[in-house]
């Protein structure tokens, strides 16, 4: 099934304006959609493409095939030859799909796009590990393009509904929407969040599967994700780093903690692992700044940090991953609100996974309060322009939001706007703007204006 995906718009730009200087790189990781991606473009936008698989090809197949590197005449009679699918100069795209199993191949990219004849698609999943690039040189003639799961509004078109634009009209009336509307925005978000947007998975959902099937799909995903991080970590402490990122999201860490995942002390191997964790694409990590500011990078701490699944889909199945499966039940009361656990955590790492979609890096906020042993914190922070937006995230109760007000008096001079984001209708106290968490990304597009503007 084809989805309507907006990496496609960049695919065009590097087709029109970068395609004779760089093969695009597809990065992201596993099942995310980057081979159906590329294929489909290829198909619609160039007369001809050839697809070689490297997860399919043995290492000796691929050293037969690719063995004629040094003279491209020879190579691209033989992939022609091969597929009997004839490529045309200036027409014709070559995928070299999952590619960081093929090293050399990678490696020479660089004399391929200066060969001129045809442009490059390459798609890659842990493509960072330094496994993959132990002994090669890079090439620097490749532009990187992020897949990510399909976000809200690739959600909603996959699944026919077509209401996205309205949406957005509704946040820019900025009035209340209305209990029984926001109830069923809600419940769409609520939606999102429990199936995901692993396409596997939101194409379940569209044949009208069950949870329960949607359900094995994501952690069939999970399951493969473990596998890829046992076959880099045999010590199994890199897979155990990821399963326990909802954890210690929900025993209100102020930060993740490498040793609670290794079960003991932080060892240089287990930060290279972190780092290899990272590379694979699966997670996103929010990077406490020690001092926010119109550059949140320059002052985040390295070693604070807090830890999300790239997918709120899989989020949801790995939280409740102590049972054999999620049972329709457990996702029914996700749906209707009526699960009973503190589940602020899964709001949050929706939160994330929308902040990241809207092409912003995930930094937070934490700080000792006075005569206290306790912290305040701020979930997110946003640049927009020369200012920052500090942003809350609410699972239910939106009247305790004391850390977003000691933040606004800490540093007044800095924020833009300040927003707490819950289930909740549109409302305001006094300078704190309140919207349901169906309304963020298009705070999100409105503070991108601003970055642009410089306002």
């Amino acid at each position: 099934m084809i989805f309507k995906r907006k990496v496609y718009d960049q695919l065009l730009e590097w087709k029109e304006k970068f395609s004779r200087r760089y093969a695009v790189m597809l990065e992201g990781p596993r099942r995310v959609g980057k081979s159906t991606i590329a294929e489909e473009f290829a198909r619609r936008h160039f007369r001809s493409y050839i697809r070689i698989d490297f997860a399919d090809i043995t290492p000796e197949r691929i050293k037969a095939i690719f063995s004629s590197l040094a003279t491209p005449d020879l190579l691209f009679l033989q992939l022609q030859a091969d597929t009997g699918i004839q490529l045309y100069p200036g027409e014709s795209v070559i995928i070299f799909d999952e590619i960081q199993r093929a090293p050399p191949v990678r490696q020479a990219i660089k004399y391929l796009v200066a060969d001129g004849r045809y442009s490059y698609i390459e798609t890659g999943s842990l493509i960072s590990i330094r496994q993959n690039i132990r002994n090669i040189v890079i090439p620097s003639e490749e532009y990187f393009i992020s897949v990510n799961p399909l976000d809200f509004e690739e959600f909603l078109l996959a699944t026919g509904n077509q209401a996205y634009g309205i949406l957005r009209e509704l946040y820019h009336r900025n009035k209340p929407v209305g209990s029984q509307t926001n109830t069923k925005l809600m419940r769409d978000l609520r939606l999102y969040m429990a199936v995901g947007g692993m396409p596997q998975a939101v194409e379940s959902y569209i044949g009208k599967n069950n949870f329960v099937e949607i359900d094995r799909i994501k952690r069939s995903i999970l399951d493969l994700y473990e596998q890829d991080f046992y076959r880099i970590d045999k010590s199994g402490i890199l897979a155990k780093m990821f399963t326990s990122i909802p954890s210690q999201l929900g025993h209100n860490k102020k930060r993740f903690v490498l040793s609670q995942a290794s079960g003991k002390r932080t060892t240089a191997k287990d930060l290279e692992r972190f780092s290899e964790l990272v590379d694979s694409k699966t997670v996103q990590v929010s990077y406490d700044t020690a001092d926010p500011g119109i550059a949140l990078g320059s002052t985040a701490r390295p070693d604070s940090y807090k830890v999300y699944l790239s997918d709120t889909g899989l989020f949801t199945s790995l939280l409740f991953s102590s049972a054999d499966q999620t049972s329709s039940q457990i996702y029914s009361k996700l749906l209707s609100d009526k699960l009973s656990a503190n589940l602020g955590y899964l709001y949050e790492n929706a939160a994330a996974q929308m902040i990241t979609a809207s092409g912003n890096k995930l930094f937070h906020h934490t700080w000792k309060k006075e005569g206290s042993t306790h912290h305040h914190e701020i979930d997110f922070l946003i640049q927009a322009g020369t200012k920052i937006v500090p942003i809350e995230i609410k699972s239910s109760s939106i009247n305790s939001h004391s850390s977003i007000t000691a933040f606004s008096l800490k540093y007044p001079g800095r924020i833009l706007s300040q927003y707490l984001f819950s289930q909740k209708d549109v409302s305001h106290r006094e300078t704190l703007l309140c919207k349901p968490l169906w309304m963020l990304p298009f705070v999100l597009e409105e503070l991108g204006q601003a970055e642009i503007t410089g306002r």
